[in-house]
């Protein structure tokens, strides 16, 4: 219980501090111009001390009801959104590869704080996020490409008219997961009534990544969202119904 509260309050906590940091070029943005911020609902200083509240009230949550690991992970998550990842945003199109390094920290938490150490199965839950977020976030960027641009924001997709570099980096992240999605299995943490869930699902992503790697377009990018944003919630279901 603490661990999920305590996790749930700094995502919250980062969410919050990172639309506080992004406020003027979320205004420059129609897909973000409605939120909180730029919309004028909240003021800047009850989003920053909110935020700011919620990332202690986390940090201390994990730290005295669960352990010191628990809460150095949750804040080196904090950190990396925070001050790496959203800065270079307006630096660098790697922005999204290292976005997605807090963005799969969350079940080293979880193994951390429920074994009292991080086990092979936590990293494997690591690498698994780590890699089905950048095809989800490439589909994401180039829907919206233009928005990016107006806000000064250097995704790949606002450096790659054409598509096909944003196609294929999707599809080779697609082809690394598969293999890695059985590792679980490779190491018998999981049986084969999940491996072969994870091929079949991991296949279908991957054909999703190729359709938009073959043809980049508006469509084809929304049809990788959504096979992204299935993939990862059946594949976690899976996994725990066959969890050994």
């Amino acid at each position: 219980l603490f661990t999920l509260l305590g996790t749930s309050l700094v995502a919250a906590a980062g969410a919050t501090l990172n639309e506080w940091l992004e406020r003027d070029l979320d205004g420059k943005m129609r897909r973000t111009a409605d939120r909180p911020l730029p919309a004028g609902r909240i003021s800047p200083d009850e989003a920053l001390i909110g935020g700011a509240g919620m990332a202690g009230l986390g940090l201390g949550t994990l730290y005295f009801g669960v352990h010191a690991p628990a809460a150095f992970l949750a804040a080196a998550t904090l950190a990396l959104y925070l001050f790496v990842y959203t800065p270079m945003k307006r630096w660098t199109s790697f922005n999204t590869f290292v976005g997605a390094i807090p963005g799969a920290i969350p079940p080293l938490i979880g193994f951390s704080a429920g074994r009292g150490r991080i086990e092979f199965e936590g990293w494997a839950l690591f690498s698994i996020l780590f890699l089905w977020q950048i095809p989800h976030f490439m589909a994401i960027a180039w829907r919206y490409r233009e928005d990016y641009r107006r806000a000064g924001f250097r995704m790949l997709p606002c450096f790659d008219e054409s598509g096909r570099v944003t196609g294929l980096v999707s599809v080779l992240y697609c082809v690394v997961l598969l293999p890695v999605s059985l590792t679980p299995v490779y190491f018998e943490a999981a049986g084969w009534f999940y491996g072969a869930g994870a091929i079949l699902l991991g296949l279908g992503y991957t054909f999703f990544a190729a359709l938009f790697a073959y043809a980049p377009s508006m469509p084809s990018a929304r049809n990788l969202f959504l096979s992204s944003i299935l993939y990862l919630p059946f594949l976690l279901i899976l996994l725990v119904s066959d969890f050994r």
